[in-house]
């Protein structure tokens, strides 16, 4: 530290005659120690060596009071007696007394030697030595021996402070003051910060008006310490009082004291005030200045004013001032939660052309919020930028950006970003990797995203519940049920344990391909392995029993659903709803309605939908619109599902009238037909092969300024397809493609299906060859190709179809078989139907019904009876019910 070389105001005492520190006891000790005090003297002076002149004996006799002499007698060459102190402790491992360093101290600073007092300072405060004891000494030494300079003081504090002994420090500030000794206004501002330093902002105040009563005139840094220390105690009314003082007296104004107080007023929420003294700062003589700007805009922020934090931003930059990261990091951020993406995008943009970049954690989640407010542009042009500002994206950069295209559908961009992740090096994690896995199975590719999986494997991750419950959800949901359950053992195998949403998946898949008795095993088994279901299990069982036809048992869950104190929703009473009308108890669904508004649960559109699709469904068209009418008075409005619905029914009983008549009411209601009326009117129309009107019908809806979708252009090739305009299908595809739109496997099944109907097996195989390579090949296209294969009687081709199914990790199901069993009783090769059957039951597959009503009546066809009633029996056994395709087959066959 360099003390300042302004000097202190001299002790008011009296000067006192230069004397020994020792008392001496007699006149001969005093003559020997003047004789023995000169010797040394002029050994010290002279220019021969000191470790030769003083000889043990003289070093023996050597005492403290004869070194405190010595130096008192060189006080005209300061730097001599530093020489002889410090050879001394050095070579001869001398004891010097307090005094001796005290005598010394002040000598050096009377020459303005001050590191080298410091030096010696520091030393001394080594022993430990009692603050209070070194204080009396120095005081001693400075009043007997008169030296002119106060400063060994102000340097002794200052290295208690220094030596983070602070409150040692404060205690000689004291002292001093008590002698009236003035510390140097350097000295109480280095006390100050270093009580600051230890929060000791009372002690500060305390000082503060104790070096005032003592007519210290504080500076600048004086202010400052004590500005700060009012700020941290929160008592803003005295800082501001103190200003007003500061200002009233004529001290030299600085920002550095406006930037404290706006600081502290910002800490501590009173924001408003700090943005009002900067307004005045002017009227002063004063600019903001950088750290005014942060101030007040992290003040701000911590108020939630992110708008004004912003401009003052704008107001910052048009100063050319330069906001730091953290500034900008807060007010992006600030900008992103209260959900103004676009303003935090454009203040990244405006601050990056002056180099100013947030850190990563903003920018991920700035680049999060815009992703998921669907703008993927901007946050892609974002993460550009980054790497051009040289700001490397992590493995979370990376995950969200995957992330995002893929819950967007955008796969082709989310792989690019992957492959640039591992381009780059960026750390592995597994979340991207469940992103691509997700989102592959929910674009229908499965066998894609197990590929992913087995990539991951592969680099070293390991697979977490989230990534098999996303593969086997996608199985599930492409009815490839056994996959989804092969997925399950392995995941379980590996001391993966599945949680509520894996259930939920697998019990889902078994709804949808009605397997119910094993759905309710797995309920029932998820229960033992206490996993708890919850309302979407629930919801999805209920579901399939409905679908089922089991009612009974669906109102069954309803009941424990709500014991379990899981509250039904919307989606729950639809189901039940839609499953009573399925039944042809659309009555009940009514009183099931009625009994529901009455003790007022909410129905939303959807549930009454269901109960419109009852009424359309027998017929009852009538009934259907005083439906309407009810929902008009519940306050339930017709939505575009509920007049789909109408739309639908009335088309199936071709009852014109009706149509035109909820036509124009959707008109009056200022409505208009979707993509998916539009889509189910050229359904309609193509089932009856009314192509004329499904033209007509396209027309319109082009005209209305309604899009065709990808499931209206399927279902437009279908119906072309069906009637054998395969070229017109051929244009609609070519214009599907021009749109943008991606065909999925329904539309080149359509042509699949054209194709096999017709017996183009070689152009078929290509197109599912191609197919199979975009991953969007599936049981069901391998069924079109298996059923072309056996019209043509081509047997064997179809059966390497099955291998080849197999090679290709797609599982054949009871069709896939059946189709097949169904050709070998066509012949009357019943042992080549058996063998086939027992390879599907070897392979896991249980044969539904309309698998064992084929191979009844293969059976009946090549005549045999037997085996025919036994599989009847079998088929009853196994809980499937005798369909009349059964016995009509039996009938014909006996």
């Amino acid at each position: 530290m360099n003390p300042s070389l302004r000097r202190s105001r001299q002790f008011s005492g009296h000067r006192r005659r230069r004397q020994t520190i020792s008392t001496i006891p007699n006149v001969n000790n005093q003559e020997n120690d003047k004789n023995f005090i000169s010797t040394l003297n002029e050994i010290v002076r002279s220019k021969r060596s000191w470790n030769i002149s003083l000889n043990s004996t003289i070093s023996t006799r050597l005492k403290t009071h004869h070194v405190e002499q010595i130096l008192l007698q060189t006080l005209d060459d300061s730097r001599l007696a530093l020489r002889f102190f410090n050879f001394l402790g050095l070579h001869k491992n001398f004891y010097h007394s307090t005094a001796s360093f005290c005598i010394l101290i002040h000598s050096l600073v009377q020459s303005n030697l001050y590191w080298p007092a410091t030096s010696l300072l520091q030393t001394l405060l080594q022993r430990k030595v009692n603050p209070s004891f070194v204080f009396d000494n120095l005081l001693d030494v400075y009043k007997r021996f008169n030296f002119g300079h106060t400063l060994g003081f102000d340097l002794l504090t200052q290295n208690y402070v220094q030596d983070r002994r602070v409150m040692d420090s404060v205690l000689i500030v004291r002292l001093m003051m008590e002698h009236s000794l003035v510390p140097e206004l350097r000295t109480l501002s280095t006390v100050f910060n270093g009580l600051i330093r230890i929060r000791r902002f009372d002690l500060v105040l305390q000082l503060f008006d104790n070096a005032v009563n003592s007519s210290v005139k504080p500076d600048e840094y004086i202010y400052t310490a004590v500005l700060k220390s009012l700020c941290e105690l929160k008592d803003f009314e005295k800082a501001k009082e103190m200003m007003n003082w500061v200002e009233r007296n004529g001290s030299k104004l600085s920002i550095i004291l406006y930037n404290i107080l706006i600081h502290g007023l910002c800490k501590g929420g009173r924001v408003w005030e700090a943005v009002e003294i900067k307004r005045l700062l002017g009227s002063k003589g004063l600019n903001a200045d950088i750290i005014t700007y942060c101030s007040l805009i992290l003040g701000l922020c911590k108020v939630n004013e992110f708008q004004l934090a912003r401009s003052l931003v704008d107001e910052m930059l048009g100063l050319c001032l330069v906001p730091r990261e953290a500034i900008v990091s807060s007010v992006v951020d600030g900008l992103r939660r209260e959900g103004d993406c676009v303003a935090a995008y454009r203040l990244v943009d405006m601050t990056g052309k002056v180099g100013v970049v947030p850190n990563l954690f903003v920018y991920n989640a700035l680049l999060n919020s815009l992703c998921k407010d669907g703008k993927l542009d901007e946050a892609e042009s974002l993460f550009d930028r980054m790497e051009d500002k040289g700001l490397c994206p992590n493995s979370v950069t990376y995950s969200i950006m995957i992330d995002s295209f893929c819950k967007q559908g955008r796969l082709d961009a989310a792989v690019l970003f992957y492959n640039r992740m591992l381009d780059n090096e960026v750390e592995l994690i597994i979340y991207p990797y469940n992103s691509l896995i997700n989102g592959y199975c929910k674009a229908g590719k499965c066998s894609a995203a197990e590929s992913i999986l087995n990539e991951m494997i592969d680099k070293g991750l390991t697979p977490t519940v989230v990534t098999y419950t996303s593969l086997i959800d996608g199985y599930c949901k492409e009815r490839e049920v056994q996959k989804a359950f092969r997925l399950y053992h392995e995941m379980t195998s590996k001391g993966i344990s599945p949680n509520t949403f894996t259930f939920t998946a697998l019990i889902s898949g078994f709804c949808r391909a009605h397997m119910m008795v094993e759905a309710s095993k797995l309920f029932d088994e998820m229960v033992k392995m206490n996993v708890t279901p919850n309302e979407v299990t629930y919801n999805v069982l209920i579901e399939g029993h409905c679908k089922d036809g089991n009612t009974v048992r669906a109102f069954e869950l309803l009941d424990e659903m709500v014991k379990k104190g899981l509250v039904p929703d919307t989606y729950t009473y639809r189901s039940l709803i839609a499953g009573l009308c399925a039944k042809g108890r659309v009555s009940e669904a009514k009183e099931f309605v009625d009994d529901l508004q009455k003790h007022r649960h909410y129905l939303n559109e959807m549930c009454f939908s269901a109960l419109l699709h009852g009424y359309c469904k027998e017929g009852r068209l009538k009934e259907a619109l005083t439906t309407t009418d009810e929902m008009a008075e519940k306050g339930i409005n017709m939505d575009l599902v509920c007049y789909g619905v109408l739309i639908d029914g009335t088309l199936k009983h071709h009852d014109l009238k009706y149509l035109l008549n909820i036509m124009k009411e959707m008109h009056n209601r200022g409505m208009k037909p979707d993509e998916v009326i539009y889509t189910s009117m050229l359904d309609a129309y193509g089932k009856v092969g009314d192509l004329k009107k499904a033209f007509k019908c396209w027309d319109i809806m082009v005209s209305e300024g309604c899009l065709p979708n990808m499931v209206t252009y399927t279902v437009m090739i279908n119906n072309l397809c069906k009637a054998g305009l395969v070229d017109k299908a051929e244009i609609f595809y070519k214009e599907m493609l021009a749109k943008g739109l991606t065909p999925n496997q329904f539309t080149y099944s359509c042509f699949l299906d054209y194709l096999t109907g017709e017996g183009y097996m070689v152009e078929a195989k290509q197109l599912h060859d191609a197919m199979l390579k975009g991953y969007l090949a599936n049981t069901v296209t391998y069924n079109i190709i298996i059923r072309g294969l056996c019209r043509l009687d081509q047997i064997q081709k179809a059966m390497d179809i099955l291998l080849e199914m197999k090679d290709n990790g797609i599982s054949p199901d009871c069709v896939s078989y059946s189709t097949i069993i169904y050709e070998f009783c066509r012949r009357g090769d019943l042992l080549g139907a058996k063998g086939l059957w027992e390879s599907m039951l070897t392979n896991g597959l249980k044969p539904d019904a309309v698998a064992y009503n084929l191979f009844i009546y293969g059976c009946c066809i090549a005549g045999e009876m037997s085996k025919a009633f036994e599989l009847r029996d079998e088929m009853i056994r196994s809980g499937l019910k005798v369909t009349h395709a059964t016995y009509v087959s039996l009938v014909h066959g006996t």
